[in-house]
């Protein structure tokens, strides 16, 4: 046990060292992250109504669900919580049903038996959940798992942005844990497409960010655009949707570590407790011992002398 005490103990700080790198990297993001969810919000209010594929809200029949989750356990229960919310929307998909943009929201008359859900996994433990439900994965990206860079992200938003704009999708959403503090973690359902200024401002609200102060309740910007409109929305808007999954990666893997580090200071106390335990019964046993040895000396003496 006092081995046990010394790996959970060593575990914990390297949990503590990669939570601290992991919530860097996140702090890091966030000014870009308001700036550039501004700018998507606004560009797709100026440009609501011109026809963009990522701008287009369909009757949902299909959704492709992005699942953050970790390589390993060990973590508490960062994976469980997000494993758990995603089984209960797709037995209940009501919510997954809903399209919106803007002031648009569209709910499937599609029965909730027929409307069809494949994944994208990020981490070992999210796929053998989905495998494990029944559910079609149509790729894994394991190697996200720890602190990627916005390069290694690009291969998974170009999957959902040709697939949504294909048409193969009609609702494109992530689920991910989101990072409140080393102790609190909170599991979140996000819109990524088509391009949706409600979860956008949802997020910046889970950062304790007022959204006036980033512009988004103000009303539509005038945009000179050149060259033309389609250009600039076709270059900047799968920016701005690669941001989106960099960042909620981001958010998981901090979030992960803080979990993972907690998780592994409650086994050490559990694990010194236990020590102190069985000390003590030991202790108490050896203590029976010699006291009956010592009364079993006595008696033997007093027979001899009498």
């Amino acid at each position: 046990m006092g081995n046990t005490k010394k790996i959970t103990r060593a575990m914990e700080m390297v949990a503590a060292s990669k939570m601290r790198r992991a919530v860097a990297s996140v702090l890091a993001i966030r000014s870009y992250a308001h700036s550039a969810w501004s700018v998507l919000t606004n560009m797709a209010r100026a440009f609501e109504n011109y026809p963009i594929d990522l701008l287009e809200v369909r009757e949902v029949k299909k959704i492709c669900v992005i699942l953050v989750t970790s390589n390993r356990g060990l973590c508490g229960g960062f994976n469980s919580q997000i494993i758990r919310k995603i089984i209960e929307q797709v037995k209940n998909p009501k919510q997954l049903k809903v399209n919106r943009i803007g002031a648009k929201r569209i709910e499937s008359s599609i029965p909730d038996n027929q409307i069809e859900i494949d994944f994208i996994t990020v981490g070992k433990k999210g796929a053998t959940a989905v495998r494990k439900i029944g559910k079609n994965i149509i790729a894994t990206f394991d190697e996200l798992s720890y602190l990627p860079g916005i390069v290694d992200v690009r291969t998974l938003a170009r999957i959902v942005i040709d697939d949504y704009s294909a048409k193969k999708y009609d609702k494109v959403v992530i689920a991910y844990t989101d990072y409140i503090s080393a102790v609190v973690q909170q599991p979140k359902f996000r819109q990524l497409l088509p391009v949706s200024k409600v979860d956008i401002e949802k997020q910046l609200a889970d950062m304790n960010v007022l959204a006036k102060e980033y512009g988004l309740d103000e009303p539509p910007m005038e945009y000179k655009v050149e060259p033309d409109a389609r250009m600039v929305l076709t270059e900047i808007l799968p920016r701005l949707v690669e941001m989106q999954i960099y960042h909620a990666i981001l958010e998981s893997n901090a979030s992960k570590e803080s979990a993972r580090m907690v998780a592994m200071r409650n086994a050490t106390d559990a694990a010194r407790d236990m020590v102190d335990n069985l000390t003590l019964i030991y202790n108490q046993i050896r203590q029976a011992g010699i006291t009956q040895e010592i009364a079993e000396i006595s008696a033997g003496r007093a027979a001899l002398e009498n």
